[in-house]
């Protein structure tokens, strides 16, 4: 792992695997490298794996303030200053699948595929608690809000799967930075938040995939997302599933966001 300057920000990144083809592997809020720990030596099998920290998470530089512009500006020139210049494959869940999705409205040409586990593509969370939740994040900082959050984000029902797995998910998600989580929250729960226009302008194959067990993005919600995408646009096989029902981890970190 390494550190890179990219668009005005350090961002840690890693890159290995032996295929020809590049993944880039997005994080939810609160997540980082290691999110994607328990997927990647199946993922590099066959491709080429980037994984980075998004600016204000994991090692990155930190911030107080998160665009969903800025999001995508930096995924955009971490690639430039990796020299990654062909059409690399999106995953990401949650906000980063809104983020693998948004990137690939904006910058059709450099996307090749897309796979986006339920993702956070527009605000649906109340107001009044969204405003409680960051000004408890605010005041008393992650720990704060962590009952509530990690009821909804890894219900009980998973965390029987792998007791171990969670807490390790819980000791990284309690490091978060407080001011990243609140910034990276007004953004996502902010009523003007909306990635309808960039759904429309998908021009790569893509999968969309929700959870079961998911208490924040229902399986209802993950087909809405489905459908907004141009229907030439989405594989059939995504197509004839909209959303598909798992009772355990959809990826190694479908299960771990806010």
């Amino acid at each position: 792992m390494d550190w890179i300057e990219a668009n005005g920000a350090s961002l840690r990144y890693d890159l290995g695997g032996g295929g020809r083809e590049t993944v880039v592997a997005i994080h939810e809020v609160g997540g980082c490298i290691e999110s994607w720990d328990d997927a990647l030596a199946a993922l590099q099998r066959q491709f080429r794996v980037l994984r980075y920290d998004q600016r204000g998470f994991g090692m990155s530089e930190k911030t107080r303030v998160i665009t969903m512009d800025g999001i995508v500006a930096d995924l955009v020139a971490l690639l430039d200053a990796l020299r990654i210049t062909g059409p690399v494959h999106l995953i990401g869940c949650a906000m980063g699948a809104a983020i693998a999705l948004a990137c690939a409205g904006r910058h059709p040409a450099r996307v090749g595929r897309i796979v986006a586990a339920s993702p956070a593509t527009w605000a649906n969370a109340n107001p009044a608690a969204a405003r409680k939740r960051i000004d408890e994040i605010e005041r008393g900082g992650v720990r704060a809000v962590e009952p509530g959050s990690l009821a909804a984000s890894y219900p009980e029902v998973m965390r029987a799967l792998d007791r171990s797995r969670f807490d390790r998910f819980r000791r990284r998600w309690l490091a978060n930075d407080p001011e990243a989580m609140t910034a990276i929250l007004r953004m996502s729960t902010n009523p003007a938040f909306d990635l309808s226009a960039d759904l429309a302008r998908i021009t790569a194959p893509t999968l969309v995939i929700g959870c079961t067990h998911d208490g924040i993005r229902t399986p209802a919600m993950v087909t809405k997302v489905a459908r907004r995408s141009p229907e030439r646009n989405t594989s059939k096989r995504a197509r004839d599933t909209s959303w598909r029902s798992r009772r355990r981890s959809c990826s190694s970190s479908s299960r771990r966001r806010s």
